[in-house]
């Protein structure tokens, strides 16, 4: 009797091709997903105080790898809500950046009710539709619109907003695609948060740099009392001498014509100063521009002139007349320079031996704009060179700790750094640079005052 040989192990059942096609293509739909996530990702990393180019490419990824004809992002608001993002076939009725209401027993009312993602597979079948729904009316007539999709975007349960995605054609969403939605919907809302803090920081950051403004110019008071004095005084001299040279017989009109220019020439002297002041103190959004600045230096020393005067303080500018621009806000960067100034003011007023000098300079070294505030006062401990940045540490009886904490927040904000140094062999060196704006430079004469 022949012996039955045994079977060695079973060999592996060969993939068909419909199942590695499948395979395939569930290895090219995960790629393409997590190329969509790293693009959005990247936009909320690069436009932290922008929403809209976040919101427009959630939108488009939702919309492509959804297959889908027209995709929007909408944000609730008091009266309803606001088509914030729109890709896709273009229509008169839905458009970007107005404010819809919210229609009884519409896709959004049901949603606002729910919390939950609203799926209809054939929109022209709805009873929404068939309460003649303006704007699902639209959306089927104009568009052509058939299978809808509302996903809501929610923060710990409140509702702020959706991502409506709709197909020309009746093709129900699979869950898979609902779930990528709604993937979707949480990171712009994760973006939204992310925005409304940095704008709550921003402004309390703005609020905070105003009041120090304030309070160093209210340092200043003394000085700029007396700064305004002495041209309001000459005013008045000259005035009374051009009424003399008015009264006499013959009158001296040529005399009285020249005291009427010396008068205005004082008041434009005043006016200059409080404009200065004016536009240091006053609260006002940051804003962009290209500026000069040196010239922004030397209305900062105009302002703290008198300052200089009462505490025997020689200043010397040198201010580099081949100095590219910069772009920012010219009153936070003065804010830079008056704190600075004001510190060496305050650092030299104390001193007894030895001169007291300010030098301020700039120049333009390995594509940085930089600036330099130096004095001969005591001096800086060199382990606390860093912690003089910190918020709240001061090396004054009196300070508060915020202002060279804030000059950096400036600064780093205009894509500089500050930094602060010894000055040999006596004082204090504190340097800040800014990144010039391309192709732009100004003219100024080196000068010394």
């Amino acid at each position: 009797m022949e012996r039955i040989k045994p079977r060695g192990p079973k060999a592996p059942r060969r993939p068909q091709l419909a199942d590695r096609i499948e395979l395939q293509e569930q290895v090219t739909e995960l790629a393409a997903q997590q190329a969509a996530m790293s693009e959005v990702l990247r936009s909320i990393a690069n436009s932290p105080h922008d929403l809209e180019p976040i919101f427009d490419t959630i939108t488009a990824n939702a919309t492509r790898l959804c297959r889908a004809e027209v995709g929007a992002l909408i944000i609730f608001e008091e009266h309803g809500y606001r088509l914030v993002a729109r890709t896709g076939m273009a229509d008169e009725f839905y458009v970007k950046g107005r404010l819809y209401p919210v229609s009884e027993g519409a896709p959004s009312a049901r949603m606002i009710k729910t919390r939950s993602p609203v799926h209809i597979a054939d929109l022209a079948a709805d009873q929404a539709y068939h309460q003649r729904i303006p704007g699902l009316v639209a959306l089927v007539e104009r568009i052509g619109v058939r299978s809808y999709l509302l996903v809501p975007m929610l923060k710990d349960n409140e509702l702020v907003g959706g991502i409506t995605i709709v197909r020309a054609r009746m093709q129900p969403f699979t869950d898979k695609q609902i779930e990528l939605v709604t993937a979707f919907a949480a990171q712009a809302t994760i973006a939204l948060e992310i925005t409304r803090r940095e704008r709550q920081l921003r402004q309390a950051q703005m609020e905070l740099a105003h009041a120090t403004r304030v309070a160093a110019m209210g340092h200043l008071t003394g000085s700029l009392a007396h700064e305004l004095k002495q041209p309001l005084s000459a005013m008045a001299a000259n005035a009374e001498a051009g009424s003399r040279w008015l009264t006499r017989e013959p009158p001296q009109i040529e005399k009285a014509k020249q005291s009427v220019e010396r008068i205005v020439k004082d008041v434009e002297r005043a006016s200059a100063v409080i404009d200065r002041v004016h536009g240091l103190v006053k609260k006002a959004p940051p804003r962009t521009d290209t500026i000069n600045i040196n010239d922004a230096i030397l209305e900062v020393m105009t302002v703290v002139h008198g300052e200089l005067v009462k505490n025997r303080i020689r200043a010397q500018t040198q201010l580099s007349d081949s100095l590219p621009r910069v772009r920012g806000d010219r009153v936070q960067l003065q804010q830079v320079m008056l704190n600075l100034v004001i510190n060496a003011i305050q650092a030299m007023s104390g001193v007894t031996d030895g001169i007291r000098e300010l030098r301020i300079s700039t120049e333009s070294i390995k594509q940085e704009v930089r600036v330099a505030v130096q004095d001969t006062g005591p001096g800086l401990m060199t382990d606390n060179l860093e912690q003089l940045f910190e918020p709240f540490f001061t090396t004054k009886p009196s300070g508060m700790g915020m202002g060279l904490s804030i000059c950096r927040t400036i600064v780093e904000e205009h894509g500089g750094r500050l930094w602060a140094n010894e000055n040999l062999p006596q004082g204090a060196l504190f340097q800040f640079a800014l990144p010039p704006a391309e192709g732009v430079f100004v003219n100024q004469i080196d000068s010394v005052s």
